[in-house]
């Protein structure tokens, strides 16, 4: 049906839970085929019971009921199940979308033993005034419940939702369903926080591997922010990506920025109007827009699955806010890049943010530190994201991080840099922060810096060749290092650790890097592994891309639920001529075939490549 010929890492054990009637934690990557997991084992159960099923006394075939789906947007709800009635199976949600009409035809099919997925809110479920829906559920054949975004549950989730957290009651209304947690980022914590919230019974855990290797990542320190986006911009060229930003106000100033600049982008933040923002994710989703500058509001169930790359102007708030947002990038499988521009300001921000809104708590202040540390870090990032998550690594070098393709290099006479720096903190009776710190070491006579006499210290000036942006970063380094520490709110000192008076006193060695300016070319993106699938012909590709959008706009429906990039290239590299060769192609099953295989083979077979 879904044209694969395979299954991807444990999608087989997720399935064979299901189909056993045993809870499960199932945590896939991004782009790891997490949906699938739920949605076939609804068909094949109605499969099985087809075949085997008795007669009731009246003589009516036995109810075959459906997968009950928990799902936290309406927009996510909307793509799934748009994407599964392209493939024939018959799916619905409720939710506040919906008219009147709309609602009762999907109670009506459900009374009818017609549908075979339906997804609804945590609110509809388990919110005020429920009860009722929930029984009616429980007349109508509740086959197993698959709980999407199950991360939500937990507060040391990056998405705490507290409706979420009530969704163990349908332990009690639903005694005999099993219950099925899916989400692509969890810690183990986090992953314990479920089963208990959820009160799962002997349940299996199946955790796949976090990393990605068909992306790239790359850290930089905040410069010139415009300079640095185009750079990558550069790399991108007519390609879909996100650019995450910490405020309402940078989003809307940089969307105008690349507008001005002559590239197709678009805002998407919880303070515009709910038909603006609606409008503007329609746009990316569609392709009519390559470029979507958000807060962290967008991109829960954003299913685009050709974006090439995902930039992040400032600092998320923990390594799973940064898993997550960061992974909505190459979800096809092909490569695609990730960079992280920040600066030591960004977790001052956050702390103050957390502490105005309350929720400054212990594990909002480790989740910040944990990602300071892989911002400031000098190892492999891909390592650094994995075993952060409680996995190994089994790679010496990614070959696809900055650190690995060697865009750090190494600062001549580190462990001198790095005691001069702690002299500074040292002589300043580590009572200053790092900006004040920076100024004194580059030999700056700001007013602050005169006004407390540091212009007279002997550490003034005394790396006056290196530049701020540089300077700060190696100070972060100490930090990330164990080196140094920032302590106090709202505004952090720099002071000593243990190791960091040791290393002061000579004990002991370190090394610092400074960045080295990516390469410009898209091939660089791949860093020096070969790519996902070989290079196909663009011309050739942007042709049944343009297929591909003229059947999805004849649906309203966005292009990739149509096909995927993924198949697109597929399509060329072994040119199918009939139906039945398009179903040796990946990700196309009968139904597309039999709906889109001729406008596709058409365009197959009357592409010419120009002389």
């Amino acid at each position: 049906m879904w044209g694969f010929s395979s299954f991807r890492p444990l999608q087989r054990e997720a399935m064979q839970a299901i189909l056993a009637g045993r809870d499960s934690v199932v945590v896939l990557p991004t782009g790891g085929g997490k949906s699938l997991c739920f949605q076939a084992p609804a068909l094949v159960r109605l499969a099985t019971d087809a075949s085997s099923a008795g007669r009731v006394p009246s003589n009516r075939p036995e109810r075959l009921g459906f997968a009950l789906v928990v799902s936290p947007l309406i927009s996510l709800m909307k793509d799934q199940v748009d994407g599964l009635r392209v493939d024939g199976v018959a799916a619905a949600y409720l939710n506040s979308s919906l008219t009147p009409d709309e609602r009762d035809a999907v109670l009506a099919s459900l009374r009818n033993d017609e549908c075979r997925l339906l997804y609804v809110s945590p609110e509809r479920l388990v919110g005020e005034g429920s009860q009722g829906f929930r029984r009616m559920l429980q007349q109508t054949g509740v086959r197993f419940i698959a709980i999407d975004e199950a991360h939500c549950i937990s507060q040391w989730g990056h998405d705490f939702r507290p409706e979420y957290r009530q969704l163990g009651r349908l332990r009690d209304d639903f005694p005999d369903v099993s219950l099925h947690a899916f989400t692509a980022t969890a810690t183990e914590r986090v992953r314990r926080d479920i089963i208990t919230e959820l009160r799962l019974q002997d349940a299996a855990v199946l955790v796949g591997s976090f990393d990605r290797p068909n992306l790239t990542y790359r850290v930089l320190r905040r410069g010139n922010l415009h300079r640095q986006l185009l750079q990558i911009l550069e790399r991108h060229a007519g390609e879909a990506g996100i650019v995450y930003c910490g405020s309402r106000r940078e989003v809307e100033a940089l969307a105008v920025w690349l507008q001005g600049e002559g590239l197709r982008a678009a805002p998407y933040h919880a303070g515009l109007a709910d038909d603006v923002r609606s409008r503007n994710q329609e746009a990316f989703l569609d392709e009519r827009i390559d470029i979507m500058v958000a807060t962290v509001a967008f991109g829960m169930g954003i299913d685009r699955s050709n974006v090439r790359f995902v930039v992040h102007a400032g600092a998320p708030r923990s390594p799973e806010h940064y898993q997550q947002e960061s992974g909505r990038a190459g979800r096809d499988g092909l490569p695609a890049e990730c960079v992280l521009i920040y600066s030591g300001a960004d977790f001052v921000r956050w702390r103050q943010m957390l502490e105005m809104n309350g929720e400054l708590t212990d594990s909002g202040r480790a989740l910040l530190r944990d990602m300071e540390r892989y911002a400031a870090g000098t190892r492999c990032r891909h390592r650094s994201l994995v075993e952060y998550f409680g996995e190994a690594y089994g790679r010496a070098e990614c070959g696809a991080c900055d650190w690995c393709l060697k865009e750090l290099d190494a600062v001549a006479d580190s462990t001198v840099v790095a005691q001069k720096i702690l002299s500074c903190v040292a002589r300043v009776k580590q009572a200053w922060g790092i900006g004040h710190v920076s100024d004194i070491l580059i030999g700056r006579a700001t007013e602050k810096v005169v006004a407390s006499g540091h212009d007279d210290l002997s550490t003034f000036g005394l790396l006056k060749d290196e530049s701020v942006t540089a300077l700060r970063g190696y100070i972060e380094q100490l930090v990330g290092d164990g080196l140094l520490t920032r302590d106090g709110d709202p505004y952090p000192v720099l002071r000593l650790t243990p190791a960091g008076a040791a290393l002061l006193r000579g004990e002991g060695a370190c090394s610092l890097y400074r960045e080295v300016q990516p390469p410009k070319s898209k091939k660089s993106v791949r860093g020096r592994r070969e790519s996902v699938v070989a290079d196909v012909d663009q011309e050739f590709f942007d042709a049944l891309r343009e297929v591909r959008l003229r059947l999805a706009r004849e649906r309203g429906v966005p292009p990739y639920v149509i096909f995927h990039d993924t198949t697109l290239r597929d399509m060329i590299q072994r040119r199918p001529r009939t139906l039945e060769d398009l179903h040796d192609i990946y990700g196309v099953g009968a139904k597309k075939a039999a709906d889109f295989g001729d406008a596709f083979l058409d365009a197959i077979r009357t592409f010419r490549r120009p002389e």
